[in-house]
């Protein structure tokens, strides 16, 4: 079982568009609870995440979230993020024969533009991190963003891809 993790702020159609991927991995048994932490959204980020089923929270300590996850198994990704087809099967194996933390493989479809991509990171999470719970809350720190999770960390890459939430962005 799996706990999807967002951050969000001010990102209702990111959000939105993030969860209706997520419900096919709901109805398989893959997805078991989705959390959103919220920093201060003005918009529909609260509605999105309620209509949905989510929980949602605007103050949270991140260990006492991370202990809260249903999942043993946690996903955290960028509201936007869209994994593509066969990801439940391929998480599903992955968390069933591995116990190192995964990233998705870039989508094909969606590269950035090349003179956005020299001399510029890869933000963190923009290809998800898929991590062990027990692993997580042993890195977690009082005021630690989900991004920083992923930093300095060595991670296996799975077959399925992601859209990344750059998409998103760009097509508001």
């Amino acid at each position: 079982m799996l706990t999807v993790l967002l951050e969000c702020h001010d990102q209702e159609p990111e959000l939105a568009q993030t969860l209706s991927v997520l419900v096919a991995g709901a109805i398989e048994g893959l997805v078991c609870d989705v959390v959103v932490l919220d920093h201060g959204s003005r918009d529909g980020t609260s509605r999105v995440a309620d209509a949905a089923g989510c929980r949602f929270h605007q103050q949270w300590d991140i260990k006492d979230v991370l202990r809260s996850a249903r999942g043993e198994w946690l996903l955290f990704v960028e509201p936007g993020a869209r994994p593509q087809s066969g990801w439940i099967d391929e998480i599903a194996e992955y968390v069933s024969l591995n116990k190192t933390p995964a990233r998705f493989t870039a989508s094909r479809g969606y590269r950035r533009p090349f003179f956005r991509r020299i001399g510029r990171s890869t933000p963190p999470l923009e290809l998800g991190y898929l991590v062990p719970k027990k692993q997580a809350i042993a890195a977690a720190r009082n005021g630690m963003r989900l991004a920083e999770f992923v930093k300095g960390q060595k991670l296996r890459k799975l077959s399925s891809e992601l859209i990344p939430s750059w998409v998103a962005r760009a097509a508001r």
